[in-house]
């Protein structure tokens, strides 16, 4: 009977086999790229605004708390943006003439409330409560990252459904005490992490929290 395949056919197969698994390993390395990537994430990336808040300078420096200027943090879904009232506070008396600053005075002389531009994001699918977090006490840092040395707000934390998880299923190493939630540094905590665990332990069982159930769809998807 006549040979079918040539000599050289099994190399082929082996060849173009090979190539199949290269292509998609290579793809996936090149999906995963993408998918954890800041282009998608939006980690380090800064966003134009109207004027050029620095929270190193207000928060870090200055020491402003940041429920100052967030001032519904505590009580609604909504941290709350700073009004012009608020920025005239003290612009009325400091850097008074500033050109960077003309767009506050032109806010406060007109009314027209200043445009700021978001920079933490949840996806619009997403339902999240800045009150319930912030009074349990999860720290502003924990989710903004290091504000105070921010010359320019920027996303701190990727906020995909991975990240949120891995906190709605092991609350108690992220828990603060409520009155602390803006302080910013808490590196002294590496010098007893087990004490610290204990304090989060004691705060889940004391508010009712179930961990269990925090990784529910309808908690966040509602």
């Amino acid at each position: 009977m006549a040979q079918i395949f040539t000599a050289s056919a099994d190399a082929k197969l082996r060849l173009f086999a090979g190539a199949v698994a290269l292509a998609v390993v290579l793809g996936g390395a090149l999906w995963w790229s993408a998918a954890s990537s800041s282009y998608r994430t939006g980690v380090d990336w800064v966003s134009e605004q109207p004027v050029p808040f620095s929270h190193q300078h207000h928060a870090g420096e200055l020491g402003i708390d940041c429920r100052y200027c967030h001032d519904t943090v505590e009580t609604s879904a909504r941290a709350g943006l700073p009004s012009t009232e608020t920025c005239m506070t003290c612009h009325s008396q400091i850097w008074t003439d500033a050109p960077m600053l003309a767009p506050v005075r032109e806010s406060l002389a007109t009314g027209e409330p200043l445009q700021w531009n978001r920079v933490a994001r949840v996806p619009d699918y997403v339902y999240f409560d800045h009150s319930i977090h912030v009074t349990t006490g999860v720290p502003c840092e924990t989710c903004h990252g290091r504000v105070d040395k921010m010359p320019l707000m920027k996303q701190a934390k990727p906020f995909d459904m991975g990240w949120c998880l891995d906190c709605h299923r092991d609350p108690a190493p992220k828990l603060r005490p409520p009155s602390e939630v803006t302080r910013m540094d808490w590196s002294s905590l590496d010098d007893d992490l087990a004490a610290h665990r204990d304090y989060g332990a004691l705060v889940v069982e004391a508010r009712g929290i179930e961990p269990d159930r925090l990784d529910d769809c309808n908690v966040c998807h509602r």
